[in-house]
């Protein structure tokens, strides 16, 4: 059971790894051993993440969710097979734990009277310049 924070928690069935070759450091050992993990977590099916929750983690996972709402997430950043199977649950938790906190309501705003004031005024003065640009004695404008 890995636990997510106090209201989320995934059980280890949910999860599935899948162990590849890594390219990178290694030596001859990179030819040798599948240290690369592909952890698989289905985000659609999961009786575990509230529904608004899934929403939010399938919008931030992008391009490692498929279409069947299977989010796949690729480490291979060190060497030992179980060092990636760790950064892969890590970095599905810290997703998890972004998509669990809900976004704040955006609240509109108006311009204040003084900085209404200010665009005014700077529109006036760069209109005087274009005016000043102007060949003497031409009424255009």
């Amino acid at each position: 059971m890995i636990q997510v924070n106090d209201t989320i928690s995934l059980d280890d069935s949910e999860l599935t790894f899948d162990f590849v070759r890594a390219s990178g450091p290694g030596g001859q050992n990179v030819n040798k051993v599948a240290t690369a993990v592909q952890l698989r977590f289905d985000a659609a099916a999961s009786t575990n993440l509230p529904e608004d929750v899934r929403e939010r983690l399938l919008r931030l996972a992008g391009r490692r969710a498929t279409d069947d709402g299977v989010i796949v997430i690729d480490a291979r950043r060190h060497r030992t097979q179980e060092r990636n199977r760790q950064d892969a649950v890590e970095r599905l938790v810290e997703l998890i734990v972004k998509a669990a906190t809900r976004p704040r309501k955006r609240r509109p705003t108006r311009p204040t009277a003084a900085s209404r004031k200010r665009r005014v005024d700077e529109k006036k003065k760069r209109g005087a310049v274009k005016r000043n640009r102007a060949r003497p004695g031409s009424d255009e404008g």
